[in-house]
């Protein structure tokens, strides 16, 4: 006698233990495939109209003998950018970066120090959390007159200093030696808060697990960090060295209102806006602009590509 279950017939019909198949789902209609795209229009329009077409007509400035007042230009091709790289004082400028390069790289570490310590159970963690974040929230404006004030000859700093028994007798803005030194620190001092925000976010978003296995594996704080936290955060470390980068070469708000770029503190982006405004070559500031723009392009690119996505690797 032949089993109902596992017979010929029962065999022949495998859909009736499956049940039915299920239905494919409905292709999308175009109204719904352009739902995404009316929410994104707006944005796009303000990005295309406040940015790529204002880079464009920057790159086709940067062609003509423009003054920035005249309805007419003429156009000489790459005269401008011959010009740019054959005068050896208008990139002299670019050695003024270097101040506010090696400042962000001791922004950079300073802010980790705070954001590792402040990661673990510390006490006023959360003051010194605000102390830390708050400079950011001033504007630069009212940061660059404060510091004005600090560094005059008679002012805070040398009254502190005198206060502890130091005289240095230095015009911390008008001596060429000092003057990038304390405009830097400026910016040490005012950026700070955005990198340790950065980093201390990155930080508590690691799993609590880890950290309480090193912790029951004996690991001092100096092993999580450099077994844990580091290789964790690294892409926010990342994004934190192509801001250094390109902000330390694109410094303008804090020397130009401290020192108008006298001296030895005028900066690239100085010198394009006094070309472009004060002698009226909005050609060749354009095209200062545009080498600008390549250079901090190239870099981030060489960055991307020396310490790739951890995503871009797992793909």
């Amino acid at each position: 006698m032949t089993d109902l279950k596992t017979g010929p017939r029962a065999q022949a019909r495998p859909e009736a233990d499956h049940g039915p198949r299920p239905a494919d789902p409905p292709r999308a209609t175009w109204p719904t495939r352009l739902t995404p795209w009316a929410y994104l229009s707006a944005a796009l329009v303000l990005l295309v109209a406040f940015t790529y077409i204002p880079v464009a007509n920057m790159i086709s400035y940067s062609f003509t003998d423009w003054d920035g007042v005249s309805p007419d230009r003429d156009f000489v091709g790459v005269d401008n950018y011959v010009e740019l790289f054959t005068r050896p004082d208008l990139f002299h400028v670019f050695f003024v970066s270097l101040f506010y390069l090696a400042a962000a790289a001791v922004q950079i570490v300073v802010a980790l120090y705070f954001a590792t310590v402040l990661t673990f159970k510390t006490r006023f963690r959360n003051l010194f959390k605000g102390l830390l974040f708050f400079p950011y929230l001033i504007n630069g404006v009212a940061v660059a007159f404060v510091f004005l004030y600090f560094f005059k000859e008679g002012g805070t700093l040398d009254t502190v200093l005198a206060i502890v028994g130091l005289h240095p007798d230095k015009l911390w803005l008008g001596d060429p030696d000092m003057v990038n030194i304390s405009l830097s620190g400026v910016s040490v001092w005012r950026f700070l808060g955005l990198n340790f925000v950065l980093f201390l976010g990155a930080m508590q978003s690691i799993p609590a697990e880890l950290h309480e296995a090193a912790e029951i594996d004996g690991a001092t704080r100096w092993q999580v960090f450099r077994g844990i936290i580091a290789p964790s955060i690294r892409p926010i470390i990342g994004l934190s060295v192509i801001l250094a980068i390109s902000g330390s070469l694109s410094v303008f708000e804090i020397p130009f209102i401290m020192t108008r770029g006298f001296g030895e503190s005028k900066t690239f982006v100085i010198q394009t806006v006094k070309l472009a405004f004060d002698f009226n070559k909005m050609g060749l500031a354009s095209a200062m602009a545009v080498v600008l723009l390549a250079i901090i392009l190239l870099i981030t690119w060489v960055q991307r590509r020396l310490v790739p996505d951890e995503r871009a690797e797992k793909a």
